[in-house]
């Protein structure tokens, strides 16, 4: 960082009575005197006890109040909102952060995964989130992989070997046998169903018979 730059650049937006003795403390300004004392991260703090206390020369702590209040803020937001929805989905649902491509900068993605999984969340699909901070992966469909189908007839391979049966399953078959029935219960008219996002459906089933996670909505989520 280069202070005196800085400190130039301050001299050209603020007022011309700005006195130069404040220009040439802020090139020595440290924070050797600054303590901070918090909860430990990821606790529960209830109203009116402090997050954070922080001790020091006023100017110095003013000068880095912004920074901590920007970090902590976030991050008690994004993990008060994970709690709610943990608290929404009871202690036995399992649920994934998918948030990295609608954060705020990809630091804020980082710390919006670490926050949502001390609020509650079981995993993230943030990689680099997993790695850093050991939370478990999981994943789910691009809605690009859903949108590059048109058919059923697209999918290969067409098998799939169901758990506890030994002989292979034409399984696009299956599911048109059972789209009926899910219509009829969605009370979705049948010539409604987007087939392109069925077969993307089907096609990661069979690619992924143990780990399917669907994304439903890619065009409509009742149809």
């Amino acid at each position: 960082m280069d202070l005196i730059a800085y400190t130039e650049y301050l001299k050209s937006v603020l007022p011309v009575t700005t006195e130069e003795a404040f220009f040439e403390y802020l090139l020595t300004v440290d924070a050797s005197e600054v303590s901070v004392s918090s909860a430990p991260e990821g606790s529960v703090v209830f109203p009116r006890v402090p997050l954070l206390q922080v001790k020091g020369p006023l100017l110095v702590v003013q000068l880095i109040e912004t920074t901590l209040l920007c970090l902590v803020n976030y991050a008690s937001l994004v993990a008060t909102n994970a709690s709610r929805f943990r608290l929404a989905a009871g202690p036995n649902k399992k649920l994934i952060e998918l948030g990295l491509r609608r954060a705020q900068g990809p630091d804020g993605g980082l710390s919006a995964s670490k926050y949502s999984y001390l609020g509650g969340f079981d995993f993230t699909s943030n990689v680099l989130a997993g790695k850093l901070f050991g939370i478990p992966v999981r994943g789910t469909i691009a809605h690009s992989f859903v949108s590059s189908f048109t058919s059923l007839g697209e999918i290969r391979p067409r098998t799939l070997i169901p758990l506890g049966r030994k002989d292979p399953v034409d399984f696009p078959s299956l599911a048109e046998t059972w789209l009926s029935q899910v219509c009829q219960l969605l009370q979705v008219p049948l010539d409604q169903v987007h087939r392109g996002e069925l077969a993307a459906f089907v096609s990661y089933a069979i690619t992924f018979p143990q780990n399917f996670q669907g994304l439903v909505d890619t065009y409509c989520v009742m149809r």
